[in-house]
């Protein structure tokens, strides 16, 4: 492999950066995009028990609700509502915090992953520029030569557009996969918020 890397000359030492990149994003939001860890285990009981707190007009602190924005990365939004309610907030104050609370979340759900799909866009095309680089030099610095000698230097350019497309097509469908988690995660979110804020506010439920 190592000879590989060596035969293929410069352009393919850009396309092993963005593949090491690319694995790392992947290995990076595949743990983060886990439904444990962004709903932990009881983080939802823990939740619905101290709005039911609220519901029932007993006191909370800001410990509580602190101790609930910490349970996980949708923590905050929760932690949101929550405080709007004790606070006394109408229920448009409170929809109009969360909404601006959600931007921040939706961006963390999303973090790398529009570096995923440019590097599964680049990569084919650093492999075709890698080999149109190695015919320039073949032709450019051998001249024709034999055929043999031809043939070896094609195989060699031809590296890097195999190495492209070795790097673009797990990338891409690997894109695919976490866009699809991103968006169930987010999906879930808006259901438990939608239950949350009809708990909190019963008379403004159908404005979430």
């Amino acid at each position: 492999m190592y000879s590989i890397l060596l035969s293929a000359g410069w352009p393919i030492w850009p396309l092993l950066i963005i593949s090491i990149i690319g694995l790392a994003i992947i290995l990076e939001r595949a743990w983060y995009l886990r439904q444990i860890h962004i709903f932990p285990k009881d983080s939802l009981e823990s939740v619905f028990k101290l709005a039911n707190t609220i519901s029932g007009g007993k006191s909370v602190s800001e410990a509580e609700i602190t101790e609930i924005s910490q349970l996980s990365p949708v923590g905050p939004l929760f932690a949101c509502i929550l405080r709007e309610r004790v606070s006394g907030n109408p229920a448009d104050s409170a929809l109009e915090e969360l909404q601006a609370s959600a931007q921040t979340t939706w961006l963390k759900l999303d973090r790398y992953l529009g570096a995923l799909a440019t590097i599964a866009t680049v990569a084919p095309l650093l492999g075709l520029f890698g080999t149109v680089v190695g015919m320039i030099e073949i032709f450019g610095s051998q001249g024709v030569g034999s055929p043999q000698q031809l043939a070896h230097g094609i195989s060699v350019a031809l590296y890097n557009t195999a190495f492209g497309l070795l790097i673009a097509i797990p990338a891409l469908a690997a894109w695919r996969g976490l866009r699809a988690m991103a968006n169930q995660r987010q999906h879930e979110y808006e259901e438990f918020t939608r239950q949350l804020f009809k708990k909190l506010y019963p008379n403004n439920a159908d404005k979430k």
